[in-house]
């Protein structure tokens, strides 16, 4: 066997590997830029049922295509069963969000995040003239339940102590047997005295997918690069 067909044969297998290397780190770069596609139009339909104008509360809403909509409710609040979701802060401040059942004139209840407090005003005697008493409207965008975090510490029902949203345990918390599966974040109207303080609706979804597409084509091109140079530099038969 000459040199020249050993060179060709050894070049093989290195040549192989670098064409099925590349193609799929193009692959991924091209799926990437997919996501981001898609990212950007959820993004999108999420910050427009937002801004939309709000409905009355349906029964049964479906929130895959409701959800972050406006919607209003009426109903009385259930000030001695509010619990605390902690860790939360606003312009630097700690404090908690106020979960508090609302009992809807049409039967049934909601969990209302009525917004934020800071630490010392989790007793509702330091901002009474927030723990509105009787019927009233509503405002707010329905919110899924948010999965669990892989971090986040357990709930502690017995203090009224809650690290995230669980409307089956909240529910049992405040002795309510018909609970919507679903939370509305409230956005009006203010209650006298500020607190607690409607929270902002939030987009949280990160959207790295063009610097993971960028990251995916360059180390393809940085491996053609080598093989390029692997093969000027190795010797000829």
């Amino acid at each position: 066997m000459t040199r020249s067909r050993r060179g060709t044969r050894s070049a093989l297998g290195p040549t192989l590997t670098t064409i099925a290397v590349v193609l799929v780190l193009i692959g991924l770069g091209i799926w990437q830029l997919d996501r981001r596609s898609w990212k950007l139009n959820l993004i999108e339909t999420r910050k427009a049922r937002i801004a939309a104008d709000a409905i009355d509360l349906p029964r049964t809403p479906d929130l895959k295509t409701m959800e972050y909509r406006r919607v209003t409710l009426r109903g009385r609040f259930l000030h001695d069963r509010e619990m605390y979701l902690s860790g939360r802060s606003w312009a630097g401040r700690l404090g908690y969000h106020v979960i508090t059942p609302l009992v809807l004139s049409d039967g049934g209840a909601v969990m209302v995040n009525r917004g934020w407090i800071p630490l010392d005003r989790r007793d509702p005697a330091r901002r009474a003239a927030g723990q509105i008493a009787g019927e009233l409207y509503l405002t707010g965008h329905l919110r899924a339940q948010p999965p669990k975090g892989p971090f986040s510490p357990n709930n502690d029902p017995a203090k009224n102590f809650w690290f995230q949203i669980d409307i089956p345990a909240m529910a049992t918390y405040a002795k309510l047997a018909s609970v919507r599966p679903f939370i509305v974040q409230a956005s009006s109207p203010a209650p006298p005295g500020g607190f607690p303080r409607p929270v902002p609706v939030r987009i949280d979804l990160p959207n790295d997918h063009l610097k993971y597409a960028l990251t995916w084509f360059a180390l393809a091109i940085a491996f053609a690069v080598i093989y390029v140079l692997w093969m000027r530099r190795r010797p000829r038969g």
